[in-house]
Order: structure tokens, then C-alpha cells, then sequence
């Protein structure tokens, strides 16, 4: 779905969703398709859940979006790691 079609379907929700297609540019993640996982109630439940299916599964993309966002502006953070002294 686009994010207009969820919006419509799920008004005024916390949504966890999962990118389905997606591209990077411009240091934003731009999702052109994506697929609700499951409607909550606030985002304390949202996260919850996100944290519970990242941790089954890391190489899903997933989001806790709130639908009253007319876009999605989705930032990319560049992680450095930590390197062990030998």
C-alpha cells in the first residue's frame, strides 16, 4: 500500500509497519510500498511490539508511524559501530 492508502484505512492511529519497497537518497529512506503489521491504541504498545519483531527477525524493515503524518520524512542514521583495541 502507499502511505495515502493507509492513511485512509487506519485515521488517527499508531501504526507498526514494514517497507516493503523502498530506496535510499538524500539521506532520507524513501518507502514507496509498505504493509501495516498491526494497528495500536499509543505508541508505548507500538514500540513494544516493534522491539519484540526486531528481535526475531533484524532484517525486517520496520516502523512505528502515527498516521495523522500527511508524509513520511524518514531520516537514515549512518552507525559507526564501536571497533575493539588489539
Amino acid at each position: 500500500m502507499k502511505w495515502e492508502e493507509v492513511r485512509e484505512r487506519y485515521p488517527h492511529q499508531w501504526l507498526l509497519v514494514e517497507a516493503i519497497q523502498a530506496r535510499s537518497g538524500a539521506d532520507r529512506r524513501v518507502v514507496e510500498e509498505l504493509a501495516v503489521v498491526d494497528p495500536f491504541a499509543d505508541s508505548a504498545s507500538a514500540l513494544r511490539r516493534y522491539n519484540e519483531l526486531h528481535r526475531q527477525e533484524p532484517q525486517r524493515e520496520l516502523y512505528v508511524l502515527h498516521t495523522d503524518r500527511e508524509q513520511l520524512d524518514i531520516r537514515e542514521r549512518h552507525w559507526l559501530g564501536i571497533r575493539s583495541a588489539r
